[in-house]
């Protein structure tokens, strides 16, 4: 079996960590550091995670805006919470809309230059 999960590089890793917490909840767990400094966490989201790197760790090479984190929030009032919050010193690439499926979608990229996919579906 795989299992995949979103890989986010972002610099200062301990401090954007507390951010996401911030913004998505969960529970943070720390896999490397030294120091002080956070060299790679995981940001737990229920039965999901986010493993996150510092640069430094990671090293990363800029190709292109290929990949995108997917969220799929439970409440409408949580959607517009994430989504006012990740757009905040960041971008909106794509405005809040009714989506086709009974629900609201929009695509944001984050301070950290993250672009997340957010969806709420209707029951």
């Amino acid at each position: 079996m795989i299992i995949a999960n979103p890989f986010v590089v972002v610099e200062n890793c301990k401090e954007e960590l507390k951010y996401y917490q911030s913004v998505l909840g969960g529970e943070i767990t720390i896999l490397r550091k030294q120091g002080e400094e956070v060299f790679n966490a995981e940001l737990h989201l229920g039965s999901s995670k986010i493993t996150f790197a510092d640069t430094l760790a990671a090293k990363p090479s800029l190709k292109g805006d290929y990949v995108r984190v997917f969220l799929k929030i439970e409440t409408e009032e949580e959607f517009r919470k994430v989504y006012g919050e990740l757009a905040m010193g960041g971008l909106i690439n794509t405005e809040v809309y009714e989506a086709p499926f009974n629900g609201l979608l929009a695509i944001v990229t984050d301070r950290n230059g993250i672009c997340w996919v957010l969806s709420y579906y209707r029951d």
